[in-house]
């Protein structure tokens, strides 16, 4: 099974501040966690979508395997990277069977949290597999390729969840524990650190 992953880093972190792809997680880069958990689940060809102050955060892939793609329109929404990262995958590579979409917020993903996902569409061949948490399905998820039209059509403003929620007969979730932690903001990030 070929497969690929699109990491989306592109937004500004406007209500953290700062920018969250840079925050320390014991010691690492948050982007660079996100993408280390991608490479050691087995997939090597990983985009990672920038958008909002990409200079720096090109700077910190440097030297990684992955390929980075510069989503001029970032500010249009989610919907407007995952279909940069899409588009440019496919044009590099029409024959991928399933791609992982990803982002770069949620500190406790794990490559194991990945692995499953690719382990399970090898067992059962579903179309799509979300992972879950906070009650309903969500991202990291797989889609095969019977999917790759429907997301190269997603709204700017919409991310992948929008397709998972309307195709629930396609979707097989796995859980995800503690994939509702994401850092939004500076008070999120303290308490994830445990300073509150």
């Amino acid at each position: 099974m070929t497969s690929a992953a699109i990491i989306l880093a592109a937004g500004s972190s406007s209500r953290m501040g700062q920018s969250k792809q840079l925050l320390d997680i014991k010691g690492k880069k948050l982007l660079i966690r996100t993408i280390d958990s991608v490479l050691q689940a087995g997939i090597s060809e990983v985009t990672v979508v920038l958008g909002s102050e990409e200079p720096v955060h090109r700077k910190i892939l440097k030297g990684l395997p992955v390929d980075i793609v510069h989503n001029p329109d970032w500010e249009k929404g989610m919907g407007s990277s995952l279909k940069a990262g899409l588009q440019y995958l496919i044009s590099k590579n029409p024959s991928f069977e399933t791609i992982v979409v990803l982002v770069c917020d949620q500190p406790l993903l794990s490559k194991e949290n990945i692995s499953s996902l690719l382990n399970k569409y090898s067992d059962i061949r579903r179309p799509i597999i979300a992972s879950r948490y906070s009650g309903m399905p969500g991202v990291p998820a797989l889609f095969d390729k019977s999917y790759f039209k429907k997301l190269a059509t997603l709204p700017d403003d919409q991310g992948a969840k929008k397709i998972i929620l309307q195709n629930p007969a396609d979707v097989y979730e796995i859980d995800f524990p503690g994939g509702e932690v994401d850092l939004d903001t500076m008070e999120d990030y303290r308490a994830f650190q445990g300073e509150v």
